[in-house]
């Protein structure tokens, strides 16, 4: 039943997320942490974090955690293969459709229309990290991090998993700081 579920979810996301990755994370979110609850939004957002920060296909490492975490190897190897799989066949069948019918003006509206729905897709999974984010940060540190990070990415063009990158060295830093501190409390008391 387990294998099954994992295949369903990501072979779902990984179909119906045209586009590349970014269009399936929201497909891959409703998955893992709404329908099959195997994830919570804050586990998603580090597991989403950690996948930006290394190389490769995104939905690939998304689906290969996640399935090692839900069904050990097996799982694994079942996500992956619901991810990669039919996407590689739709894609030799669509691109060949598209190369056939390129110059018609249907292909180009198609192509089209998809771009500004992915974005909408991404706006809304950005808005719900930023809600949560608040309940953790606050609202000051949650708009301060974005700023920062905005100007970062965009006008000094630092690449963004070197962002995420410090980001996370900077909370695995402050925890261990905390986590002393609470020690040498505990020594004194």
């Amino acid at each position: 039943m387990k294998q099954r579920d994992i295949f369903i979810a990501f072979f779902r996301s990984g179909m119906l997320g045209f586009g590349g990755g970014p269009s399936a994370i929201p497909l891959v979110h409703r998955e893992v942490v709404v329908t099959y609850k195997w994830m919570s939004d804050e586990e998603f957002s580090d597991v989403l974090a950690l996948a930006n920060a290394l190389p490769g296909p995104i939905n690939t490492k998304m689906a290969g955690y996640v399935g090692w975490r839900v069904g050990g190897f097996a799982g694994m190897l079942n996500a992956l293969f619901a991810t990669s799989v039919p996407t590689v066949v739709l894609m030799i069948l669509f691109l060949s459709l598209l190369t056939a019918h390129k110059d018609k003006p249907w292909v180009s509206g198609m192509s089209s229309a998809v771009l500004p729905v992915a974005g909408v897709m991404m706006g809304i999974l950005t808005w719900d990290f930023i809600v949560k984010s608040k309940k953790s940060l606050g609202w000051m540190g949650t708009v301060l991090i974005l700023a920062v990070s905005i100007i970062i990415m965009e006008l000094l063009g630092i690449h963004p998993a070197i962002l995420i990158a410090a980001l996370l060295v900077t909370a695995l830093l402050s925890g261990t700081k905390g986590r002393k501190k609470r020690q040498e409390k505990g020594v004194q008391a």
